[in-house]
């Protein structure tokens, strides 16, 4: 048995059941639905799809990320068990999670003198974050050692191809990413902005497409230019999404692009933390490919 745990955050998406299938370990993000506080659990306790309602009638959500107190209180049960810590976060071009991580890793290391926390950026989010996570306990499984996986993951990390696109913009327009006037135009001219993440793990518009039938296309085209083997592409793929019609469609899409996938393909729900920003409406579409450079 491994002398160490591989831990994330919910922000992963990945669900309960594949958490516990994979011997992974999760601490999780606070989400404000209206006045009320939330656990993003991965909808232990709160689903994601009842937030979505809410955010559809009107309610307005926001995140906070998890405390350094919060993280010490997740670290030391691992810790007094004797197990050492990889613990992955979401990215910093996106929350400042991995600093409170760190913060919390660093006071808990006079407590436990002989135990050892690695805090990594994981530069990904959503679904991507979680196949980083599931590639990693791949690895772990197959034996690779702490320092060996700590290293493997840093390596990387920058393989996992992110691509999603959303068919309502409202959500960007009210948390500022989109401008009011621009948004307003683009609802108009059904525009469905194709984005990926970045080499520094940043959300990052890449292209407007119109109609929610072409972005799909698109977003599976873009699988084939930045995929590792491009059409031959063998590996593995998670799509997640808030709204589960769109997410089957893309999945659809790409098993005609890649008929050998069929059956293969790892669906699951945008959680709380993402969703929050993203709104519904949002699919996205996680694979290994070509390093992010850009």
């Amino acid at each position: 048995m491994e002398d160490y745990i591989l831990s994330c955050c919910s922000s992963c998406d990945l669900s309960n059941e594949w958490i516990e299938k994979r011997n992974l370990h999760y601490v999780s993000f606070n989400v404000m639905v209206g006045n009320e506080q939330k656990k993003d659990d991965m909808g232990k306790s709160f689903s994601p799809w009842e937030m979505y309602e809410r955010m559809a009638a009107g309610e307005d959500t926001k995140t906070s990320m998890v405390s350094i107190g919060e993280y010490m209180d997740y670290f030391r049960p691992f810790l007094e068990d004797g197990k050492d810590i990889i613990h992955v976060t979401l990215s910093t071009g996106i929350s400042g999670t991995y600093n409170s991580a760190c913060q919390a890793a660093d006071a808990l290391a006079d407590e436990y003198p002989h135990r050892q926390i690695t805090i990594i950026d994981s530069l990904a989010a959503s679904s991507g974050y979680g196949l980083l996570m599931d590639l990693a306990a791949d690895k772990r499984d197959e034996g690779m050692s702490f320092d060996n996986l700590v290293q493997w993951i840093e390596n990387y990390k920058l393989n996992i191809i992110h691509w999603f696109f959303s068919t309502d913009l409202t959500y960007y327009i009210k948390g500022g990413r989109v401008s009011k006037a621009a948004g307003m135009v683009g609802q108009m001219l059904n525009i469905c902005p194709l984005l990926d993440v970045d080499y520094q793990g940043r959300l990052t518009p890449r292209e407007k497409v119109r109609t929610k039938k072409k972005v799909i296309k698109r977003i599976v085209e873009k699988m084939v230019e930045t995929a590792d083997y491009g059409i031959d592409y063998f590996g593995k793929v998670f799509i997640s999404d808030s709204d589960k019609e769109l997410g089957l469609e893309v999945q659809r899409e790409v098993e005609r692009a890649y008929p050998r996938l069929k059956g293969k393909i790892q669906r699951f729900d945008i959680g709380c933390t993402i969703g929050a920003h993203t709104g519904p409406g949002t699919v996205a579409l996680f694979f290994q490919g070509q390093k992010r450079y850009n």
